[in-house]
């Protein structure tokens, strides 16, 4: 059976027990191989924030849902995107542009 390539895109959900959940679910229905890109969004918790900081939030929260995905078994790279998510999914499909599916993980509604 041929591997599924999933691009995943999240950024504080990314080593949230959900998408662990969903990714859990994808590697029991078939082989799969991972990329999850965070894109580098400014915080909302600084009134004030510079690029570099943007994109250090991202990187961290990154390599925690790589090295939490990995442990549960997942074929996983993971990458810091873009600010806006759109370009971050386009620069990364450029990149692969053998994915064969999207998984958007986002807050719950409210949150």
């Amino acid at each position: 059976m041929e591997r599924r390539k999933i691009l995943v895109v999240a950024n504080q959900t990314a080593a949230g027990a959900p998408l662990r959940a969903e990714i859990k679910r994808r590697m029991e229905s078939a082989p799969c191989k991972f990329v999850l890109v965070v894109p580098a969004t400014p915080p909302h918790e600084h009134a004030t924030y510079t690029e570099g900081e943007a994109d250090a939030i991202a990187r961290d929260r990154m390599e925690d849902a790589v090295t939490a995905l990995r442990g549960l078994g997942a074929d996983i790279e993971g990458r810091v995107g873009d600010a806006s998510p759109v370009l971050a999914v386009g620069d990364t499909l450029i990149e692969h542009p053998d994915v064969d599916e999207i998984i958007l993980s986002t807050l719950p509604p409210g949150a």
